[in-house]
């Protein structure tokens, strides 16, 4: 789900997917998307189980592949043999793949998942319902991340400088370079929410509830964010000068969102992986202090990511030229590179300094 905070929290990329004309072919294309993912479900229930919840995921998988591929060429604007050539066989793979198949699956398990431990609404006793909204909410939520980052590659090969595509390379890069700064939020995300969470479960039948798990995992997680992200834009003065540079006000929007919005929503969908694939006879303690870990560590990563690339754009921006920015070789260079090595992001560095941003 990275993919979708990079779109929204990135300036850049916020305001390429945000213009009126992209808002309005996109309420469309999700319309349609929605319809069509209505009419596969209504055809397809005929001959699978309707409460057989693998069956429902890899229908929800296989249509949102197809959804995604279909509608990243609507948002790339060419057609197929254009796409192949200048995207390559392993960016459309990647679209439909991972934004198609695995994210359409696990917003299929946040679905069910929320109807069932806050709405009541259970897929494994009322299949029906459930399962028709896990199919159509994960398609237009797919189909609309797929076609912004069509819209994205778009303005890429038409020159315009992306410097963080919304894929794994510049994750993968960062790491790989900020791996032992790392280690310190890495080991303080899973340690802090899996002793909040097992303190809460110890404390009985209230405690291991899944709401109440989900109240306080996601808002351990999701405020742990926030210094993760002050962190990752390399600022060098104190987080609470650096809070002030920023305003108390926007990161009270990114506590808000990403932060608790997208922890709840890593909860709940490892619940709902729980609920409805693994499905464990009972859930002990350390089951407890073990998804809040996880959901602990993949909000650290993500919101430092979001604000080292942050930083790494601002600089960009204030130290290369504009004219630069459109060559594809230092673009390369400065986005991380296509094949996402470690080693192909460290240009950016060399050029931009390792002086942290200060305003």
């Amino acid at each position: 789900m990275l993919h979708r905070m990079t779109l929204r929290v990135l300036p850049r990329l916020t305001m390429a997917v945000t213009s009126d004309d992209v808002r309005r072919r996109k309420r469309w294309v999700m319309f349609v998307a929605g319809f069509v993912a209505f009419a596969l479900y209504r055809f397809a229930k005929r001959w699978w189980p309707p409460a057989d919840p693998m069956t429902l995921l890899a229908v929800s998988g296989a249509i949102c592949t197809l959804s995604a591929v279909v509608v990243y060429r609507l948002g790339r604007g060419a057609d197929w043999r254009t796409i192949v050539a200048r995207d390559g066989l392993s960016r459309v793979a990647w679209v439909g793949g991972w934004i198609g198949f695995v994210y359409g699956i696990q917003l299929s398990l946040l679905v069910l998942a929320l109807l069932k431990f806050v709405a009541q609404y259970d897929f494994l006793q009322h299949p029906e319902g459930p399962g028709m909204m896990a199919i159509i909410i994960a398609c237009t939520s797919v189909v609309r991340d797929a076609f912004e980052i069509g819209h994205v590659r778009r303005l890429q090969a038409d020159g315009t400088p992306v410097l963080t595509f919304p894929d794994g390379a510049p994750l993968r890069a960062m790491i790989g370079q900020k791996g032992r700064q790392l280690l310190p939020w890495i080991a303080g995300a899973a340690l802090v929410p899996a002793v909040v969470a097992m303190a809460s479960a110890g404390m009985g039948e209230w405690g291991q509830a899944t709401l109440t798990q989900l109240g306080l995992v996601g808002l351990v997680a999701g405020t742990l964010a926030v210094p993760a992200y002050l962190a990752g834009e390399q600022r060098s003065s104190s987080w609470t000068v650096s809070a002030a540079m920023i305003g108390w006000g926007e990161l009270f929007r990114f506590w808000w969102w990403p932060g608790l919005a997208f922890a709840a929503t890593y909860y709940l969908a490892v619940t709902g992986l729980l609920a409805f694939v693994i499905m464990p006879s009972h859930q002990p303690v350390i089951l407890h202090g073990l998804v809040a870990a996880l959901v602990g560590l993949l909000m650290v990563i993500d919101g430092y990511y979001l604000g080292y690339r942050r930083h790494v754009e601002d600089q960009v921006e204030r130290t290369v030229p504009a004219s630069l920015l459109r060559c594809p070789f230092v673009m390369g260079l400065l986005s991380g590179g296509g094949s996402g090595r470690p080693m192909a992001a460290k240009p950016a560095e060399v050029m931009v300094g390792e002086a942290g941003r200060h305003g």
